[in-house]
């Protein structure tokens, strides 16, 4: 079984900024697409950035300019830099790997979560 899990999350001003990391229990980030995903209470779950190998990276709107993703495959762990932070990116932030292909992604495996709750 593969384990992703997530860490850096927190509780943090409106403005501030978090660092969150995901590190993959065996070399499964190599060659695949890795990415990171958010749900609220009551709202759907959200593609926030993914990074598909020797692809163009994916940024949701809502973050762009603001967020980064990256990735260590050396490493299996992936990255997101979160700047600016805004009331409304409080969610439960959820790491993924798996393919990608013709446009598409199938996130194979997923963490358990990490909560971001930003303060106004």
């Amino acid at each position: 079984q593969v384990q992703l899990v997530e860490s850096g999350g927190g509780l943090v001003q409106a403005g501030g900024s978090l660092r969150l990391s995901c590190a993959a229990s065996g070399r499964i980030f190599s060659n695949i697409a890795v990415g990171w995903h958010r749900q609220a209470p009551g709202k759907q779950r959200e593609r926030v950035a993914a990074i598909p190998t020797g692809g163009n990276l994916y940024y949701a709107d809502s973050v762009k300019g603001r967020f980064t993703i990256a990735r260590d495959d050396a490493k299996n762990t992936v990255f997101l830099q979160m700047n600016s932070l805004k009331p409304e990116d409080t969610a439960v932030y959820y790491c993924a790997a798996g393919a990608y292909s013709n446009g598409r992604y199938f996130w194979n495996y997923w963490g358990q979560g990490t909560q971001v709750t930003v303060a106004s």
